[in-house]
């Protein structure tokens, strides 16, 4: 079993960084507000379907 990639300073080595726009969605109060109540309404509307 060979590993690939494993030497330091090639480009497959380092991971992906987060471009700019994805930080401030992560960091984001408003953001994190908006996708909270989203996934809630969400599992709400489930239980909601399965009361028959």
């Amino acid at each position: 079993m060979s590993v690939k990639n494993k030497e330091p300073y090639q480009q497959a080595y380092y991971p992906p960084v987060p471009t700019r726009f994805t930080r401030y969605m992560r960091q984001s109060l408003i953001w994190q507000f908006v996708r909270f109540w989203v996934i809630n309404f969400k599992i709400f509307m489930l239980l909601v379907k399965s009361r028959h």
